[in-house]
């Protein structure tokens, strides 16, 4: 395992961290021992970064990654939790809360579910359109200065967010969707990121399970799936993402590599500065994605994968029309 730094004067992490959210029941019924077993293998082959949600199973991904964690030293885990999306006690979806006062509940709460005295990183998961970055930001910023927070994040907010949010406090990381499937990012924000000294920590990068190599338009539907409602997954526009799926198919086969390796290695190639994140439930699929720190795609490579799929060849949006409309990255 190779390991990047988070900003300028943060941390060094493994160059692939460890996504958690499927194990808490967003992408169908997960195991909770191979759960747990995944984020131990993940341990053993030197990963160090977990990200998790309080949102995440409404707080069975913290208590999760708890009982994962129990007999590990704090100081050799770095924890990003992502905060202020509200949840349904019937597992819908509500509003993003991050007022101040919010801000440090949502802390108090993790805290206790995940057993820590600090979280490393602590991000919002969304921009609040009702409350100010700065004020967020400067929440955080107190939290910090009490000790409970050691640096923060942002999530799926633009350019002038991000400029803004780092004037109140250095930000230290993005987190974003990046894949070869969603580059959107690379006109504004990635330059804005370069400029300031923020990584990116990239989360959806075989979007979701589009570029793994396993979906099919035969795929049996899971009524618990979350992907089910997105465009990208129904109609006409799986189909035109399956065949651009099966160009990169191609070329990872005269490469003697998974689709999924290819997709990965495309995204660690973009930078020193960008942290894939990999949405592993099970430790097969695990070790699969580390296998990629392994490849080192040639500018032939890469010129090839980008003929294969261009930017901006997905079908359809990344989430539903509702879900864009509150993101501040595509505003």
């Amino acid at each position: 395992m190779q390991y990047r730094k988070v900003a300028p004067n943060g941390p060094l992490v493994s160059e692939l961290g460890l996504g958690c959210l499927g194990m808490s029941g967003d992408y169908g019924a997960a195991d909770r021992n191979e759960s747990i077993a995944t984020i131990h293998a993940a341990l053993e082959k030197g990963v160090n970064l977990f990200d998790t949600g309080d949102f995440y199973g409404a707080g069975h991904n913290e208590l999760l990654l708890r009982e994962a964690l129990q007999g590990y030293q704090r100081q050799k885990v770095f924890i990003s939790v992502k905060f202020g999306q509200m949840r349904t006690p019937r597992g819908g979806w509500g509003p993003i809360d991050c007022r101040p006062q919010a801000v440090k509940n949502f802390l108090a709460y993790t805290l206790k579910r995940l057993g820590v005295d600090y979280i490393d990183l602590y991000q919002p998961a969304r921009l609040d359109p009702n409350v100010p970055i700065e004020e967020t930001v400067g929440a955080i910023a107190d939290m910090v200065k009490a000790g409970y927070v050691r640096y923060i994040g942002l999530s799926e907010v633009g350019a002038g967010t991000i400029r803004r949010a780092h004037k109140v406090h250095p930000i230290s990381w993005l987190q974003i969707e990046y894949s070869l499937f969603s580059r959107g990012i690379e006109t504004e924000i990635i330059p804005t990121l370069r400029e300031l000294g923020i990584t990116l920590s990239a989360y959806g990068v075989l979007s979701r399970g589009l570029l793994s190599g396993s979906w099919n338009k035969n795929r049996s539907s899971n009524s618990n799936d979350s992907r089910n409602v997105l465009p990208r997954f129904s109609g006409e526009n799986l189909d035109k993402n399956l065949a651009l799926v099966e160009k990169l198919r191609k070329i990872a086969d005269e490469k003697q590599v998974t689709l999924a390796q290819l997709a990965i290695a495309w995204v660690l190639s973009r930078g020193e500065d960008i942290i894939p994140l990999i949405g592993a439930r099970r430790r097969s699929q695990l070790q699969e994605a580390l296998d990629t720190v392994n490849l080192h795609p040639s500018p032939a490579d890469l010129a090839n994968i980008e003929t294969a799929i261009p930017s901006g060849a997905a079908a359809g949006y990344r989430y539903t029309a509702h879900q864009m409309a509150r993101l501040d990255s595509e505003r």
